[in-house]
């Protein structure tokens, strides 16, 4: 069957958008006619093109936009595809309404669980509207919150995790010792990579260091921005073991920090769904503690391949850093088989065939609505 899809998403940073990018190349090499709508100074853009994949040098800017609207609709009448696959909000509300009344399918990626609800008039424009023939979710848990709304044909939701290639890592070297004057070569590096922001639970693991004992060499590494921000700045500052907190503010070499730690944390709260930074941790073989929201559930199994604690626990947290401090053998075979967990179960391999199936299965639908 031959299905032309138009993509509408930012492409502009590589590690971040490598799984999505990654997908559509392998889609074209597939047989799927891949078009591409983003920026034409996109990172991506010039593996797309050498990919055989038409860039068009155009994304929008803004919600609810004539002009933009008019620009999409303009491409999906020449180019008469079969597909409209749309990634964030501007590409959302825009494509929706640039699709109407014409005979393509409107695909929605969903990568965040939360935040969709019936009651809630701005979801109609996006993830409920009726227009919209299919949400590819990123998790179990994504889908399953979708479903749970009023007015929502859960038929609509499909699980598609983005995957991920293990040779993306091979050759990332750990960050070497003359990187860390302020940590021992002995020392157990335990590593959290994002953004403060509430929902990432960093005062949670900050408060985490107040159960670690000060004398064993338990160094944590916080990898992003703000981390000393608001409450952060006074756990900071407090903590017993401040002198092995580590700040390292945004870096451009993050995945050669996590690949000389010994454990990468998540102490989110909420909201998540196969959180990249987890997966990437898995794929370089450091193991993982993360707590125990439904996003990020198929990731991790307990004492298996990492260790899940309840969220908002601190001493808990403490507890899997230390069980793992002490048991370093145990430690490196959670690691590996967090390797093989990503290799099983978010390969690159399975998202691009469930991709390309689901949209033989749209176009097999041919309504118009």
């Amino acid at each position: 069957m031959s299905i032309k899809v138009l993509v509408i998403s930012n492409y502009r940073e590589t590690n971040s958008v490598r799984p999505e990018a990654e997908l559509f190349i392998g889609l074209k090499k597939e047989g799927v006619e891949v078009e591409i709508m983003t920026f034409g100074n996109a990172v991506y853009a010039e593996k797309f093109r050498e990919a055989g994949i038409r860039v068009i040098d155009f994304h929008p800017q803004k919600k609810f936009e004539r002009t933009e609207v008019q620009r999409i609709r303009a491409e999906l009448t020449a180019g008469r595809h079969d597909i409209l696959h749309l990634f964030n909000s501007q590409a959302i509300i825009n494509g929706i309404r640039a699709a109407k009344g014409l005979p393509v399918k409107v695909v929605l990626y969903r990568g965040y669980t939360g935040n969709v609800h019936w009651y809630d008039p701005s979801a109609y424009f996006k993830y409920l509207h009726p227009r919209v023939d299919c949400v590819m979710c990123a998790a179990t848990a994504t889908a399953e919150q979708l479903q749970r709304q009023l007015f929502f044909n859960k038929n609509k939701a499909v699980i598609i995790c983005k995957g991920h290639d293990l040779a993306w890592y091979e050759g990332i070297e750990p960050l070497g010792q003359e990187e860390w004057p302020d940590i021992p070569a002995k020392a157990f590096r335990v590593v959290c990579v994002a953004n403060n922001r509430p929902v990432k639970g960093i005062r949670y693991l900050l408060e985490a260091t107040w159960y670690l004992p000060m004398e064993f060499p338990v160094h944590l590494i916080l990898v992003g921005k703000n981390m000393d921000a608001g409450p952060c700045r006074s756990l900071l500052d407090g903590s017993p073991n401040r002198d092995k907190i580590h700040l390292t503010g945004y870096r451009t070499d993050v995945l050669n920090i996590v690949a000389a730690s010994n454990v990468l944390v998540l102490a989110s709260v909420k909201a998540e769904a196969n959180t990249k930074a987890v997966i990437e941790a898995m794929s370089l073989g450091v193991t993982p503690v993360i707590t125990a929201i439904p996003g990020n559930r198929e990731l991790v199994v307990h004492e298996k391949n990492g260790l899940v604690v309840p969220p908002k626990n601190p001493a808990a947290i403490a507890a899997a850093i230390l069980q793992l401090y002490h048991d370093r053998e145990r430690c490196s075979a959670f690691g590996q088989a967090a390797t093989a967990h990503i290799e099983t179960n978010f390969n690159l391999r399975d998202t691009v065939s469930r991709a390309k199936k689901l949209y033989e299965e749209l176009v097999e639908k041919n309504s118009v609505v």
